[in-house]
């Protein structure tokens, strides 16, 4: 077993790490149960998904540290939940501007800047689209198409992978392993994009939310959970990161990630802890706006 081929060290750590998972675990539980209670019903459900990102990939890691052959599994019901946690963080935007309505009513006259990243950070001459019905519902979809078509794309790769004609890591351009991958780099960046946008036009008025540390948490989530696995990865297979018997290069990133990721997600639970619980003051109502214009058209 797993155990037998560890020595003290190597069971000290492992002890450690799924202490800190089950660590993280229960201070989700204990913020999911204050959530409930004290949060407004229309917003609860979304914080508690956006909170229970960083304690599921922290479980998904351990899993797959202590059972390697299940990596492939855990690494893809991380990714399946993250697709969804873009897409409910974009709605919590939304539903901390007091939902669409009321974005629309704010933003009346506004305007969306698309040159921001991951996309196009760099394509400075994009015009600015106005905020309609029609550009939220587009932002919306960038999202929504991400946290649909990754769970069917996983679900296709497990299917191939069983049939045996998909190797992880692969970047043979004869296997799918490469062209799903781009494609689900594409969807990506197409749904942090539609998230960006939404971020660089609500975080004045969102400040007193807290909206900066918040997106700042969900920023750190993308980061560890995608683009550092994925180095580790590429590290691994081209033998940067040596073999150590009886551990393949390969088996030793993946090792090598998924013990920085319970390290990183525990931190991240506890400070998101913090950053939710917080108490914040409402937003400003536009009724003392609206009644100004309206108290002047009203006869003496």
């Amino acid at each position: 077993s797993l155990s037998a081929g560890l020595d003290l060290p190597g069971r000290c750590l492992f002890a450690t790490l799924t202490l800190m998972t089950l660590i993280a675990i229960l201070v989700f539980i204990e913020e999911a149960v204050y959530i409930y209670r004290k949060i407004p019903s229309s917003k609860r459900s979304i914080i508690i998904w956006i909170n229970a990102a960083a304690p599921v990939i922290s479980t998904t890691s351990c899993i797959g540290m202590w059972v390697p052959r299940s990596t492939m599994f855990t690494d893809f019901t991380a990714g399946i939940f993250f697709a969804i946690v873009i897409h409910k963080f974009l709605m919590m935007m939304i539903k901390e501007c007091g939902g669409q309505k009321m974005l629309l009513r704010r933003f009346e006259n506004g305007r969306f800047t698309i040159s921001t990243g991951p996309c196009c950070c760099c394509c400075l001459c994009l015009p600015r689209v106005p905020i309609t019905r029609q550009t939220l519902f587009w932002l919306k979809l960038g999202t929504f198409q991400f946290a649909v078509l990754r769970p069917v794309l996983i679900f296709l790769s497990i299917v191939l992978w069983t049939n045996g004609n998909y190797v992880l890591y692969s970047m043979s351009p004869k296997g799918p392993a490469l062209w799903i991958s781009c494609f689900l780099g594409a969807l990506t960046l197409f749904a942090l994009w539609a998230v960006g946008i939404m971020f660089r036009k609500v975080r004045i008025l969102l400040k007193c939310k807290n909206i900066i540390p918040k997106f700042a948490l969900y920023q750190f989530i993308v980061i560890l959970s995608q683009l550092q696995n994925t180095i580790i990865n590429i590290f691994a297979t081209q033998k940067i990161i040596p073999c150590a018997p009886p551990l393949s290069s390969t088996a030793r990133g993946s090792y090598i990630a998924q013990q920085l990721l319970i390290m990183e997600m525990f931190l991240i639970t506890v400070v998101s802890r913090i950053v939710y619980r917080r108490k914040y003051h409402d937003l400003e109502p536009l009724e003392r706006a609206a009644e100004e214009p309206g108290d002047k058209k009203q006869p003496p």
